[in-house]
């Protein structure tokens, strides 16, 4: 949201928004609207969120055999055909003071401010000891047990570059998420839970994917403390273009 300009009048509306945002800090939502390749969300009435929880498959996980990061392509490959990599494009997105290594492609520097993860700021430094990962909201991994090891590569790819499923943040948490789902694993700062658990839902939705009993319960458990919680939407294709292949 916009910042009040100083010295501007506390108009009703003024204050309805900060009553609103208030309610929002409470019950764990958020607004959230990043690029045209990312999600767009707000917070309202409604609840599609937690309404689309109930539109997804519930089975158990299949096995992990078979799985490897290959399966889903070349990491970051560039399949908006935007003339940087995907790993760039969020940088770009989710840092703040960001500088470049050339152009505006290769990011050499930036801040989380904060890491939704953890509401504190991280700094990423690129070829250094770089504290930020990016994070799939949906893991391959898990992907690949609730329904990707029956796609084709066209789709496996397109997830994994898929704005709406990524994320940059401290790498720490996201390398101790592993590829956890929403009954293993949250973000420690609370106020993100129902943004994070949001995106995961509409990932999911998105590429149908299943979710276990346990995970479609956690879920629920979440998102009923913000009932106004909207489902993401953005993000690219669900079918990379044929030039890309995988094993």
């Amino acid at each position: 949201m916009g910042k009040q300009e100083e010295g501007a009048p506390v108009t009703f509306w003024t204050r309805a928004a900060g009553a609103a945002a208030l309610l929002l800090a409470a019950t764990g939502c958020t607004t959230e609207t990043t690029g045209a390749a990312g999600p767009q969300e707000t917070a309202g009435a409604g609840g599609a969120a937690l309404t689309a929880v109930d539109s997804l498959t519930v089975k158990g996980r299949a096995p992990k055999t078979g799985y490897d990061r290959d399966k889903f392509g070349t990491p970051w490959a560039d399949t908006d055909a935007n003339g940087c990599d995907t790993r760039d494009d969020i940088l770009k997105r989710d840092l703040k003071d960001v500088k470049f290594s050339d152009g505006e492609c290769s990011v050499k520097t930036g801040r989380l401010d904060p890491d939704p993860y953890t509401d504190k700021d991280v700094t990423f430094v690129r070829g250094g000891r770089s504290e930020v990962d990016i994070d799939h909201l949906v893991a391959l991994s898990d992907a690949w047990q609730k329904g990707a090891h029956k796609w084709d590569a066209s789709k496996r790819i397109a997830l994994a570059n898929d704005p709406l499923n990524l994320l940059a943040v401290d790498a720490g948490r996201n390398r101790s998420k592993g590829d956890g789902d929403t009954a293993s694993w949250l973000p420690p700062h609370k106020a993100y839970r129902c943004t994070y658990v949001a995106r995961q839902v509409a990932v999911k939705k998105k590429y149908e994917l299943w979710v276990t009993a346990a995970e479609k319960a956690a879920m629920k458990k979440v998102l009923t403390g913000c009932p106004g919680q909207r489902l993401p939407s953005g993000g690219t294709s669900t079918r990379a273009p044929s030039r890309f292949h995988a094993d």
